[in-house]
C-alpha cells in the first residue's frame, strides 16, 4: 500500500509559512474571563477612529508645512498677543545682564527655531506667553529703581483692617510649631511648583483636545497680568511689616524667606532664604500669584472633572492659609489673585476653551469639539432665527468647518489650518471659503 503520509519536504513547504494564531494554554488558567477581554478589545479598537485627526500630534519636521499653515491663517486681532510678547521679549532680555549678546541671540534662536518645526511648534507655541512671564518676572530685578514707581507700605495693612477688621495674616502666624511649618510649606514650597506640570499631563490625556494650549496660555497671561500689576503697583508684604513696621520702603532692601526659614532650619539648608533674598520681585504682594496660579490649576480641573471640586475648593483653602502662615501675603492679595484668575479662565471658556463631552474619557475618544459656552445652557438652539445653520458656527469649533452645516456634527476635517488648531484664537481658516 502507498504511504498516504506527505513526505518530509512537502510538510515542510506547506506548513513552513503556516501562521498559527496566538491562544492562550489550556494548562494556564484564565484571570479575565473571555466576555470581559472581548469588551476590553471592542472598546480600544472604537476609540482608533479613522475619521478623525483632532488628538493626532504633529510629526513633521518641515518649516515648509509650517509657512503653508501661516498662508492659510486668517489674521485677527487676538494675533496682536504675539506682538506684544516679542516686545516683552525684547525689553527683558536687554534689561538681563547674562549672558551676554551672543547668548541672547543663541536662545532667541533656539526659540524661533522651535516655533518653525511643526513638532515642536505644537507644545512651545502655547508655552510662548508662560516662557515670556518667567524671562519678564527675572528682568524686574534688573529694572532701575528710578524707573519704578514707589513702594506702597501702608495701603494692604489698611484694606485688611477694613475688609476684615485685623490682619489675618499675624493672627494665623502668631503660634507655630513645626506640624504647621511643614503644612504650610507642603502647598506654598513643593506643590505649588510641581503642579503646573502634573495638571498639564493629566489634562493633556483626560480633556478635549485643544484644552492643554488654552491652559498653558492661560497660565502664561494670568502671570504676566499678575507681574504686571506687581511692578507698577508695588506694595510690601506682612514680613516687611513684621521686620520695618510701616516705615517707607525701597528697593535696596532684600527680600526674606519669612516663616520658610523654620523650613531651612529644619532640613539645614539655606534654600529658601537664598532664593527669597535674592528675589527679583520682593514688593510683589498684590495681587499673590501663588493663589492665582493655584485658582488657575483648580478652575481647569474643576472644568474636566467636575465632581473633584469640593477637594480643589479644599485646597484653593489651603494654599490661602498657607500663604498667610508663612507671612507672604495679607488675605487681600489671595483674593486678587484668585480673582484675577477667574476672569482669565472664564474669559477663555467663553472663547477658546472646547467644551467636555460627558461620554468621553480620554482626548482620543473625541471626534469633534466645540469651543465657548454652549448655548442650550442659556436658552438658544444651534439655528438662528431663519432656521439656518448659526452664523458664528466656525467662530466656535474647533477641527471643523462645517460642523453645524447639516444639523448635526461631523468628524474633524484634514485639512485645517495647523496655525489656528494651535492658537484657538481666530476664526476657522476655512470658513473663508464659504
Amino acid at each position: 500500500m502507498k504511504n498516504a503520509l506527505p513526505s518530509r519536504q512537502e510538510f515542510q513547504k506547506t506548513y513552513s509559512k503556516a501562521k498559527i494564531p496566538f491562544s492562550w494554554p489550556s494548562s494556564i488558567p484564565t484571570i479575565i474571563p473571555h466576555r470581559i477581554r472581548r469588551k476590553l478589545r471592542s472598546k480600544v479598537r472604537s476609540r482608533q477612529s479613522p475619521s478623525s485627526s483632532l488628538a493626532a500630534l504633529q510629526t513633521s519636521w518641515s518649516p515648509a508645512d509650517t509657512l503653508h499653515a501661516l498662508r492659510k491663517h486668517r489674521w485677527s486681532y487676538y494675533d496682536g498677543q504675539y506682538l506684544l510678547l516679542v516686545i516683552l521679549g525684547i525689553f527683558s532680555l536687554c534689561m538681563i545682564p547674562s549672558p551676554g549678546p551672543l547668548g541672547k541671540t543663541a536662545i532667541a534662536t533656539l526659540f524661533l527655531t522651535s516655533l518653525i518645526l511643526p513638532v515642536t511648534r505644537q507644545f512651545f507655541l502655547p508655552f510662548t506667553p508662560i516662557a515670556t512671564w518667567l524671562v519678564f518676572f527675572d528682568a524686574c530685578g534688573f529694572i532701575p529703581s528710578d524707573w519704578r514707581p514707589p513702594i506702597w507700605v501702608r495701603v494692604l495693612p489698611a484694606l485688611e483692617n477694613i475688609f476684615y477688621g485685623a490682619n489675618l495674616s499675624n493672627i494665623l502666624s502668631a503660634h507655630t510649631n513645626t506640624f504647621l511649618d511643614i503644612m504650610g510649606w507642603l502647598p506654598y514650597g513643593i506643590i505649588h511648583f510641581g503642579a503646573p506640570v502634573v495638571c498639564s499631563i493629566v489634562i493633556f490625556i483626560f480633556a478635549s483636545p485643544g484644552t492643554l494650549p488654552v491652559f498653558a496660555r492661560s497660565f502664561g497671561y494670568m502671570n504676566l497680568i499678575g507681574v504686571s500689576i506687581q511692578l507698577l503697583f508695588p506694595c510690601s508684604p506682612p514680613w516687611y511689616e513684621n521686620m520695618y513696621g510701616l516705615a517707607p520702603a525701597n528697593y535696596s532692601i532684600r527680600g526674606s524667606p519669612a516663616g520658610l526659614a523654620a523650613i531651612d532650619k529644619l532640613f539645614g539648608m539655606p534654600l529658601y532664604t537664598s532664593t527669597f533674598t535674592g528675589s527679583p520681585m520682593v514688593f510683589g504682594a498684590f495681587p499673590s500669584l501663588h493663589a492665582g496660579c493655584g485658582t488657575t490649576e483648580a478652575l481647569f480641573m474643576a472644568f474636566v472633572f467636575p465632581r473633584l471640586k469640593p477637594l480643589l475648593i479644599g485646597y484653593i483653602l489651603w494654599l490661602w492659609w498657607a500663604t498667610m502662615y508663612l507671612q507672604h501675603h495679607y488675605a487681600v492679595d489671595l483674593v486678587g489673585g484668585s480673582l484675577l484668575a477667574g476672569i482669565v479662565f472664564y474669559v477663555a471658556k467663553a472663547k477658546f476653551l472646547p467644551r467636555q463631552q460627558p461620554d468621553k474619557m480620554f482626548r482620543w475618544d473625541y471626534d469633534y469639539a466645540e469651543v465657548g459656552e454652549d448655548p442650550t445652557d442659556k436658552g438658544y438652539a444651534l439655528a438662528d432665527l431663519r432656521g439656518g445653520p448659526h452664523a458664528d458656527a466656525d467662530e466656535w469649533t474647533i477641527g471643523s468647518s462645517s460642523s453645524y452645516s447639516s444639523g448635526s456634527l461631523s468628524p474633524t476635517e484634514d485639512h485645517q489650518s495647523l496655525w489656528e488648531g494651535e492658537t484657538l484664537a481666530s476664526h476657522s481658516d476655512t470658513e473663508a471659503q464659504r
